[in-house]
């Protein structure tokens, strides 16, 4: 066995999917925010945000939102809205990695797509899309960060990606998350197994 020792890192990403966040202002203002704090639990997915940010601050006026799950071809739209805010001013937080956007969708080049459920819009280009609203708001820490409670509405997955015949389910061999990794940014790696419940559902299935 390895030996290992106590270390002092920077952040604990250690590798979970890049979400973007599609919410609303009271003022009618679409905004996409790049998060890497994300996973689901049955119908719950929980998100990390800033407590600066323009996302947390739109959910806050009206609590619906689309999570949208990018693929690795998607890297350079991300990164290039990466460092940008629809915050105005930019908080001093921010200052000086962050500069103000108030167009996330034209920088980004991506396609906005309307909604079944909720009013803000889906990313096109997002393989997957989920509709969800706020359940609640959890202060994390010492204030910086929130925790939000979102219950999943309605899911949408581009065709490309799902299993042929059958219930819905993504094909695994057919589409990766964009992953971030310690700041850097992975396609996810060869499959290497399958946990027992993916056996037990598929055997079900057919």
């Amino acid at each position: 066995m390895e030996r290992t020792r106590a270390v002092d890192l920077p952040v604990l990403y250690f590798g979970t999917p890049v979400a973007l966040i599609t919410t609303i202002g009271p003022d009618g203002v679409s905004n996409i925010s790049p998060i890497s704090s994300a996973w689901a639990l049955g119908d719950r997915y929980m998100l990390g945000l800033g407590s600066e940010g323009k996302a947390l601050e739109n959910l806050r006026h009206v609590g619906e939102l689309v999570i949208n799950l990018p693929s690795p071809n998607l890297v350079g739209a991300v990164e290039a809205i990466a460092p940008t805010t629809g915050r105005t001013p930019v908080p001093e937080e921010k200052r000086p990695a962050y500069r103000h956007e108030s167009d996330k969708w034209s920088l980004g080049g991506f396609t906005a797509v309307t909604s079944e459920v909720v009013r803000p819009s889906r990313i096109g280009e997002c393989p997957v899309q989920i509709e969800a609203r706020v359940a609640q708001f959890a202060q994390m820490g010492g204030g910086d960060a929130v925790a939000v409670e979102a219950e999943v509405l309605r899911v949408h997955a581009h065709e490309s990606i799902l299993r042929e015949g059958g219930p819905d389910r993504v094909d695994t061999q057919k589409w990766q998350p964009l992953y971030y990794s310690f700041r850097h940014y992975f396609g996810q790696g060869p499959h290497v197994g399958s946990n027992f419940r993916a056996r037990v559902l598929d055997s079900a299935a057919g």
